[in-house]
């Protein structure tokens, strides 16, 4: 229903009003009253919407009321002179602000983790792995392996199909749902002596139904469990991050391959040998690439997300294997770009996202394409600036940085031995 700053709530009767009309008199009091009458109707059908919304706060389409009560809607709603608009654009604003959001505003402060956390720390000066042409040449594989941006927006406009990692938002009160892993053992929300799963995951119930909320686009109630389909949530409320991997939502259930969960106020590992929802066991969503930090007014202080097509073992910053191919990096090296390769031909955005690169490089989190950088589904993304830019370098562009390396004392926990099949 339209409203204007002009329309009141007033519940003063509309025959008490013709009424007044008649018994003084008024030479046009047929035109009045039908005046009368047709602004009752349109006042009808603004108290009709602002019903149907409170109906809607009573009920499961909006599960947090937040800081607007529904006894101060009573109020606002009693209240004859309130701006009709101004009480809508509340209940608006409010339903925005405390439902799950796609791709949300992330909780301050930024970047996510401790400043000293291993995906915001400098690596510009830290010295170079003794291997490191060996390695970028295992990448090069004979030829040469150029960047990609693995994300975007949609596959084709209002397709299905995305690029990138979504990631949803959700206040402190999201409900917990259990869920059931098939490597139970090295996820959280587990009982580890029993094996049974527990509501611990603030899954929003629109991951079961809308499309772009989980990996690769299609709800969480379609079965694509042969691909990676991540669910990443915020807790923006208590600064927590949960993460699952190869989830599936059976009818009743959530299924997933495993799950992993994040304090963001901490710089705590997984345990070691345990994966997280990515094989090195690590976040994903702090080594993402980001629109609002590419586009932003200051420098991208984190590491990114890189995979390549095979690894062998893992040193710190990871806690996990997932392959022992002899030549291959290790889960947890980082690869920094060259500060000999020139930014100056980029666009703003792109070199935001390659001087990250130069400063905090990047961390290998899974095995997959070679040099595929990994970022956020986004709408406002523009691959056809993004992929040629990122072509434009390649393996031979980076360097290794000492396996394991982290500055003196910072953070604590790592791994005592580092563990590469020789």
């Amino acid at each position: 229903t339209r409203a204007t700053p002009s329309m009141v709530i007033d519940f003063q009767p509309v025959s008490s009003q013709i009424a007044h009309v008649t018994r003084h008199g008024n030479s046009n009091r047929r035109e009045t009253a039908q005046r009368l009458r047709n602004r009752n109707r349109g006042r009808m059908t603004e108290l009709s919407a602002v019903r149907d919304l409170l109906a809607r706060f009573a009920s499961k389409d909006v599960r947090h009321v937040g800081c607007l009560t529904r006894r101060r809607m009573h109020h606002a709603l009693v209240t004859r002179r309130l701006p009709l608009a101004a009480l809508l654009a509340a209940l608006v604003s409010t339903v925005t602000l405390m439902a799950a959001t796609l791709g949300g505003p992330l909780p301050a402060p930024l970047p996510l983790f401790p400043r000293d956390n291993w995906w915001n720390i400098d690596i510009s000066a830290a010295p170079l792995d003794p291997s490191s042409s060996s390695y970028i040449n295992f990448i090069n594989n004979g030829s040469t392996r150029r960047l990609h941006p693995d994300f975007g927006g949609e596959a084709s406009p209002g397709s299905v199909e995305i690029y990138g990692f979504p990631y949803v938002v959700v206040d402190g009160n999201e409900p917990k749902q259990p869920v059931y892993f098939q490597y139970d053992d090295e996820s959280d929300g587990v009982d580890h002596t029993t094996g049974q799963s527990y509501p611990f995951y603030p899954i929003p119930a629109e991951a079961i139904t809308t499309p772009h909320w989980v990996e690769g686009g299609e709800p969480g109630n379609v079965d694509r469990r042969s691909s990676d389909r991540h669910l990443i949530i915020v807790d923006r409320d208590n600064r927590h991050l949960y993460e699952l991997f190869n989830v599936f939502y059976d009818g009743t259930r959530w299924l997933a391959g495993s799950g992993a969960f994040f304090d963001l106020s901490t710089n705590n590992r997984r345990p070691e040998g345990w994966t997280s929802a990515d094989a090195a066991g690590l976040a994903i969503l702090p080594g993402l690439v980001r629109y609002d930090e590419a586009f932003g007014s200051s420098d991208i202080q984190h590491a990114f997300r890189v995979t390549v097509r095979s690894t062998n073992g893992y040193v710190y910053p990871a806690s996990h294997r997932a392959g022992s191919t002899i030549g291959a990096l290790p889960m947890g090296a980082r690869l920094r770009l060259k500060s000999t390769v020139s930014l100056s031909g980029y666009t703003p955005e792109i070199q935001r996202i390659f001087r990250a690169m130069q400063r905090y490089g990047l961390i290998v989190a899974d095995n997959g394409s070679d040099m595929y950088i990994s970022g956020t589904f986004d709408l406002r993304w523009n691959n056809s600036v993004l992929n040629p830019a990122f072509r434009s370098l390649t393996a031979s562009d980076f360097e290794v940085v000492q396996l394991g390396w982290r500055p003196q004392g910072l953070p604590p926990g790592a791994p005592a031995n580092v563990r590469i099949t020789p």
